[in-house]
């Protein structure tokens, strides 16, 4: 899975930037400056001042969030005040790719499709879905309620019925999801089932690490407890911050591995 974001770099483009950046500061100065100008105006001053050198990549969003405290989106119109001065550049950035047996998953077919189209295709096995109730993660999410829709599923090689992974997917409770434990996933896919109710993923974090195996999952991967997994932990947010999806995934490491681009 591909968790692809914009990165910010710092870019000097003379006379114009000089003006654009005296006409910012000018507007700053007024009284009643949005949060998203002062964010602006706080990098905008470490840039000319060199703390922030030309071509330095600038801290991620999230970052930028929890320095400011302020929200994603207004992290974001800051952002743009500054490109639009000509002090920052952006681009694709950072990608993490999950890969099975070499090859790197499709993100935009979901992990069903994508193992199921890969050699040596894998099957799904759906094992529950339903609402629960974690008040942990609601926490950690920074969510009101602790309502989640539970999606766990296990992929077993096609021809051996061997498990390679165990995927435990939490998505928030909303009133337009009510129906999914009933309804099911639509064509199998949860990614595909996400869209399809208006909840399509714009960008995220993914942490990943070697673990070893606790008793309930080895039972259910067919592995000696301590037997060690690639385990990594994948945040999807929408266009306005709100968390989408939150997956833990158990992958057997003689099939799955990380791929990074930068």
């Amino acid at each position: 899975m591909m968790l692809s974001k914009h990165v910010h770099t710092c870019s000097l483009n003379g006379n114009v930037t000089t003006i654009r950046c005296a006409a910012m500061k000018k507007r700053l100065n007024n009284v009643g400056a949005s949060k998203a100008e002062m964010v602006a105006a706080a990098i905008q001053d470490e840039i000319l001042t060199g703390r922030l050198p030309y071509g330095v990549l600038l801290e991620s969003e999230s970052e930028l969030v929890q320095r400011f405290s302020v929200s994603r989106n207004t992290i974001r119109k800051g952002l743009e005040e500054l490109m639009n001065t000509g002090l920052i550049t952006r681009k694709v950035g950072v990608g993490s790719f999950v890969t099975y047996n070499g090859q790197t998953l499709d993100s935009a077919l979901g992990w069903s499709k994508a193992l199921e189209t890969a050699d040596g295709g894998a099957q799904t096995r759906l094992l529950q879905i339903r609402v629960i109730q974690d008040e942990t993660l609601a926490v950690e999410l920074s969510l009101q309620r602790p309502a989640f829709i539970a999606v766990d599923r296990l992929r077993v090689l096609a021809d051996s019925q061997r498990p390679i992974s165990l995927e435990l997917s939490r998505i928030p409770f909303s009133d337009r999801l009510a129906d999914l434990p009933l309804q099911g996933l639509i064509g199998g896919s949860l990614n595909q089932t996400l869209i399809e109710y208006g909840m399509a993923a714009d960008h995220g974090e993914e942490w990943a690490e070697v673990i070893g195996l606790e008793q309930a999952d080895a039972d259910i991967l067919k592995h000696p407890p301590g037997t060690s997994f690639l385990r990594t932990r994948r945040l999807t947010r929408d266009k306005h911050g709100n968390p989408v999806e939150y997956v833990v995934s158990l992958l057997d490491p003689a099939y799955f591995g990380l791929h990074l681009e930068f």
